[in-house]
């Protein structure tokens, strides 16, 4: 699976992801980092990518077509990585 990964959610995510075998492409330390959301919402459009964030403003795409979006909430922001599973 082809993923973007905002810049909000922990490396330790992108990593995981990685290590299952996904395309992951992790804004951070890129010269992305910190583009406006639109902007991101095109990369992810345009390289038909999930986009994986914890930006509730994302959810105002759920009805147009793309490659996916998965908003997430984490309880303590960017110190630990989402349990991933396969």
């Amino acid at each position: 699976m082809n993923i973007l990964i905002d810049e909000n959610i922990p490396w330790m995510t992108a990593r995981a992801l990685v290590e299952m075998g996904h395309d992951v492409l992790d804004i951070r330390g890129t010269a992305y980092e910190g583009i406006a959301d639109d902007q991101l919402w095109d990369m992810a459009q345009q390289e038909r990518r999930l986009l994986i964030t914890t930006d509730k403003g994302f959810a105002q795409y759920r009805d147009s077509s793309h490659s996916g979006i998965l908003i997430v909430r984490l309880r303590q922001p960017n110190r630990f990585g989402i349990v991933i599973s396969e």
